[in-house]
């Protein structure tokens, strides 16, 4: 014999009625079946919020009618349920009040009508069945709302009323409600229908109780909530009790423990779709390790203080007793040392009456301030990791710390296999993302804010799309583009922004301040944040610091964050260390070259770097590598140079000098020089009578160039060429160091006289090495460069 059990979401509709009925019919052709049902909906909530109606004088008669006329309450006759509860909500009008003895009975009518239905449908689908009303065989004590069984009597009441079913009919019974020996109507708490189908599953000593529910069994996570949750093959009775006690919706924290006795497997199923197998609970064995993450939003933080109490014994059965004599029930508790410091959750409906509890039990203790202080706090989620062995939790608590969730208590069972943690209810769903990324190795979502969409930053757009489902297949990693704005507007999806991204973004972009990004991510919950500046601005680099503290990781290709005051590069470096934070911008230096990495190792090492020079800028690399060896005026090359993309708009941001200057700065403020960018000596190309024209006549005038620059290659002695160098040197090991950019003239067959295309080439002097350079070479100039080394940085970010 099996025991089938469907919950309210599973008679819902015409379309899941039909689906239980055909289930129904397959199974008791499969062998015999015992039928529990609970009341159809929310027929539950419905009838709680007409009593309430009636206890406030409030119109509940509108409300009772629409109920009364559900389609589901037709072809049958349900008179005298519907007159016990019209006489009740009379009654409840009346004297104003809802008893816990009066809600039971009318909660219960719930279940005796959804029973009478499904009976009635099965029966006009020529399966013979019959309505059984449980409370004629679960016998309970009177504690109504929450009543525990009598499981002895019930047994044998059950046993005796099922031996006297006839054969070859299906029984229909009431979950959720039992009786006391009195026959007074009581109901056995949150989710009592599983209970009473576990209890029944004992009774009868059934085969296996199949639970049919909205969903295809028990997940890693709620897959409302995480869209990559896991469905769960088998689980143990342990973990599966575990995670009823921790607050898994599915399951009922008594359901499991009237299966041991018999070791009746239970297996969660779902009624839309039959077929799957679902996840399978019993005694067997299963592998160790973390099987689920739960999570309770409905509690809240009660913060008991007594300084004056250091060393006197009892306090905590003082407050536990207290609370217990108000029938509240405690969930994760938190001790300090000699019992002066106590957190713990209840309840959030039943806070109030416990902190009232804890004040009379205290008075004294509070008026002579040996009790500092009881105080609550509300909106609290518990996040229950069930199997997690406290030897790695490092990592999964490294991660909420770095998404700017700092949990307000931590708690582990006896046996050190599950650890519950309370954060802020508006956080729980990003941690609950954030931990089930981390301990599952489902893909990781990465959460990806662009800024600045032209040349460097619309081909690592497409880039980032181009390769994002491979990324996703080798390495894990989901990367989620929700924004993509410039200085005045911004594109925002919580789920994705897609390829017909420029097209979106002319039609749906909208005017922003930073603050609306960080609210966006906020308000949808989205975790591993990283904010990608790819613009030329000075003004969006104020943002860095609201982003950090915002929980923003930072990757930029812009210079300026790192160039402009030092007392700015500082606070910067300080906002991200106190905020567990990185900032990467390998491509500030020599576009996608290791050169940013190789420095800081050599430097963190110990190492004595007492020069670096070179070809910092892509750029003008290609303009002089062409010009010095090829017979073509100045403005032709530079004009080829822009065409390819190589130099900014504006190409006087190359020729002036500055950001060869930039880049030497940013190398020696990675050596903990103070340097500013004022005292770097920079040798500017661009004639002054051309330094302050607008950039459209420029560009017009380039042949203005050419004579100045033809007489530079005139004046090369005989194997040498032209290249812009800088060059960091002096005392390193000082504050500050010498920094100078300038057109030279070098050997032509030296390593810099060797330079080709748009290379740019770094040589870098320690003292192990002596006069033998390291040499960093490579393409220094391109957007699908500058942007590659960009993504690489996201990639790098993303694997920590």
């Amino acid at each position: 014999m099996k025991v089938l059990k469907f919950g309210g979401k599973s008679l819902a509709s015409e379309h899941t009625f039909k689906n239980v009925i055909q289930i129904i019919e397959n199974k008791s052709k499969e062998s015999e079946i015992v039928v529990v049902v609970s009341a159809i909906g929310d027929t539950t909530d419905i009838l709680e919020n007409i009593a309430e109606l009636a206890k406030n004088n409030q119109d509940y008669q509108s409300t009772f009618n629409e109920f009364k006329e559900r389609v589901y309450h037709k072809d049958i006759n349900l008179e005298a349920e519907f007159q016990l509860l019209s006489k009740l909500f009379e009654g409840v009008s009346l004297i104003e009040d809802c008893t816990p003895k009066i809600k039971d009975l009318i909660l219960s009518q719930g279940e005796i009508i959804s029973s009478r239905v499904l009976a009635k449908q099965l029966n006009a689908a020529q399966l013979r069945s019959v309505s059984i009303d449980s409370r004629d065989f679960i016998i309970t004590d009177d504690s109504f709302g929450n009543a525990i069984v009598d499981e002895s009597l019930s047994k044998s009441k059950t046993q005796n009323y099922f031996n006297e079913l006839p054969l070859k009919i299906i029984p229909i019974v009431t979950g959720f409600i039992g009786a006391t020996q009195k026959g007074e109507t009581t109901t056995l708490g949150r989710n009592g229908s599983n209970y009473t189908a576990a209890l029944l599953s004992n009774f009868l000593k059934a085969e296996e109780l199949q639970n049919y529910t909205h969903v295809d069994g028990i997940f890693t996570a709620n897959p409302d909530w995480v869209k990559n949750a896991q469905k769960i093959e088998e689980l143990h009775f342990e973990e599966a009790n575990e995670l009823a006690n921790f607050g898994a919706s599915i399951l009922h924290a008594k359901t499991i423990i009237p299966l041991l006795e018999n070791s009746t497997p239970l297996r969660i199923l779902n009624t839309l779709n039959p077929k799957n197998a679902g996840t399978l609970i019993s005694a067997k064995a299963t592998d160790n390790g973390i099987k689920s993450l739960s999570l309770q939003s409905d509690v809240s933080l009660i913060q008991f203080e007594g300084r004056g109490l250091l060393g006197i014994v009892g306090v905590d059965a003082r407050v536990f007793t207290s609370l217990a004599n108000e029938g509240i029930s405690i969930g994760v508790i938190s001790q300090g040392s000699s019992e002066r410091g106590l957190g713990f959750t209840v309840k959030q409906s039943e806070a109030d009456k416990a902190i009232k509890a804890l004040q009379k039990e205290f008075e004294k203790d509070l008026y002579t301030k040996d009790v500092s202080g009881i105080s609550l706090i509300d909106d609290i989620a518990v996040l229950s990791i069930i199997g997690q062995d406290l030897s790695t939790f490092d990592k999964p608590y490294a991660a909420l710390v770095k998404n700017k969730i700092i949990p307000i208590l931590f708690n582990n069972t006896v046996t050190g296999k599950n650890v519950s943690i309370l954060v802020r209810k508006h956080e729980a769903k990003k941690a609950l993302n954030v931990i089930h990324g981390q301990i599952f190795g489902v893909a990781k979502n990465i959460n990806l804010a662009l800024f600045g969409h032209g040349l460097v930053g619309g081909t690592l757009i497409d880039q980032i799309l181009a390769t994002a489902s491979s990324i996703e297949k080798k390495k894990n990693i989901r990367l989620n583009i929700f924004a993509i704005g410039n200085s005045k507007k911004v594109l925002l999806n919580e789920n994705g922004i897609g390829k017909n991204w420029r097209e979106d973004i002319k039609a749906n972009s909208e005017n922003y301040q930073i603050q609306d990004v960080i609210r966006f991510a906020n308000e949808n919950h989205l975790e591993n944040l990283i904010a990608i500046d790819n613009t030329a601005s000075s003004s969006f680099v104020d943002n860095y610091i609201s982003l950090v503290q915002s929980g923003f990781d930072l990757i930029s290709s812009n210079k300026i964050g790192n160039t402009i005051s030092y007392s700015f590069y500082k606070e910067l470096r300080e906002t991200l260390k106190r905020n567990h934070k990185e900032y990467l911008y390998e491509t500030n230096v020599g576009a996608g070259l290791p050169l940013i990495d190789t420095i800081k190792l050599l430097h963190l090492s110990g190492e004595n770097i007492t020069k670096i020079k070179g070809v910092f800028s892509g750029s003008l690399s290609y303009i002089f590598n062409n010009f010095s060896i090829q017979d073509r005026p100045f403005s032709t090359v530079l004009q080829e140079a822009i065409e390819k993309g190589y130099t900014e708009p504006d190409p006087r941001e190359d020729l002036s000098g500055n950001d060869v200057g930039r880049k030497l700065l940013i190398l020696a403020r990675e050596l903990d020089l103070k340097n500013e960018f004022q005292e770097i000596k920079i040798q500017n190309l661009i004639p002054e009578e051309l330094q302050a024209i607008d950039t459209p006549a420029f560009l017009k005038g380039l042949d203005k160039l050419d004579s100045y620059f033809e007489k530079q290659k005139q004046d090369l002695v005989p194997g040498t060429v032209l290249r812009y160098v800088g060059e960091l040197n002096g005392d390193l090991q000082e504050e500050k160091g010498f920094l100078e950019t300038k057109l030279i003239a070098v050997p032509i067959n030296s390593a810099l006289g060797q330079l080709k295309g748009s290379d740019s080439l770094f040589e870098i002097y320690t003292e192990s090495y002596g006069d033998n350079p390291i040499i960093i070479q490579g393409a220094g100039a391109g957007a699908a460069v500058t942007a590659r080394g960009v993504f690489g940085d996201i990639l790098r970010l993303a694997d920590k």
